[in-house]
């Protein structure tokens, strides 16, 4: 039983050491690609192209302004067709 239990503890510990390596490895990719600035352009970039095919909302056009402070909106018609 005490063999059992020390092959037990030599296994967990090794599992341990090489699971925190692997982790640690696979994290400092993670950081280093999305560290890179092109790297955030692309996902910034599609985050944008998926949040505006998801948004329920319909794109604003500017039709006349009315005078310096207020502009007339209307949905734009193309956009919700291409939805």
């Amino acid at each position: 039983m005490i063999g059992y239990v020390a092959v037990l503890a030599v296994g967990y510990v090794l599992g341990t050491k090489a699971g925190r390596q692997r982790y640690e490895q696979i994290a400092g990719t993670y950081r280093a690609v999305t560290g890179s600035p092109t790297a955030k352009a692309m996902i910034d970039a599609g985050r944008r192209k998926i949040a505006d095919r998801v948004s329920p909302d319909p794109t604003m056009v500017k039709l006349t302004p009315i005078d310096s402070g207020t502009d007339v909106l209307e949905p734009d018609q193309v956009a919700q067709k291409t939805r």
